[in-house]
């Protein structure tokens, strides 16, 4: 399959964790680079990177596209406004 450099995946109060971090490592199998599961409601997001652990980041300002989306930048308060 095709895939994409980068995904976002937005949890919505209805989203199952266990499924949407199952579908994470789906795109990673599939060659996504970079991807962030972002849960506003808990305020974690875990950012998934080829042939690394996922990292867990608790409240960040921001996150960086690293080289995947080199220069972006999103700033995280419109999430946990």
């Amino acid at each position: 399959p095709i895939a994409p450099d980068f995904v976002l995946e937005l949890m919505s109060p209805t989203d199952s964790l266990k499924e949407t971090q199952a579908k994470m490592q789906e795109y990673m199998e599939n060659g996504v680079k970079l991807g962030w599961l972002i849960d506003p409601k808990t305020r974690l997001v875990e950012i998934y990177r080829q042939a690394q652990p996922v990292e867990v980041l608790e409240s960040p300002n921001e996150l960086s596209g690293e080289d995947v989306l080199p220069g972006f930048v999103l700033n995280m308060q419109i999430f946990w406004a």
